[in-house]
């Protein structure tokens, strides 16, 4: 499954991700890998990222749009990876108001939003844990069941 397209499956699995990575690099190419826990998705094409706390996130897209977000299912340990074109939008950032009400529905009122993170879609791939192709007959219930026994959850 490979789409520039948000499909619901992919959409779901952004609503269970706790998540998600943002890499961005500089305009010298120097990386910068950053959680973020407040991210959602606009239509079928767009995902938004709320900055909260990313300064150098932030610096990195104005230097260069280029970016990738990845994330998983602890449980399920499959998730997806997305390639696109980034741009900042501040929170007096009329165009993007919309999607900027969406975010601080995410974030609540614990969470001052200065702004979202907007990302054109380019790529979307799937990340899917080697214990399904390693082990016969591997499910997602029983990688769910595996992944908390080995997290020590009941």
């Amino acid at each position: 499954e490979h789409s520039t397209m948000l499909t619901d499956n992919i959409k779901t699995s952004i609503d269970e991700s706790v998540l998600c990575w943002l890499a961005t690099a500089d305009n010298n190419g120097t990386p910068n890998c950053s959680p973020k826990e407040i991210f959602t998705y606009h239509n079928d094409s767009r995902l938004l990222i709320a900055n909260i706390a990313s300064p150098e996130s932030v610096a990195n897209i104005q230097a260069n749009p280029e970016v990738c977000v990845s994330f998983v299912h602890v449980f399920k340990q499959k998730g997806f990876k997305i390639k696109g074109q980034a741009i900042y939008a501040d929170a007096n950032n009329e165009a993007f108001q919309e999607q900027i009400t969406l975010i601080q529905a995410l974030a609540g009122d614990n969470f001052p939003v200065k702004g979202i993170i907007v990302i054109e879609i380019s790529s979307v791939k799937p990340i899917i844990a080697p214990g399904y192709y390693l082990t016969p007959g591997a499910t997602e219930e029983s990688q769910i069941e595996g992944a908390k026994h080995t997290y020590g959850v009941k």
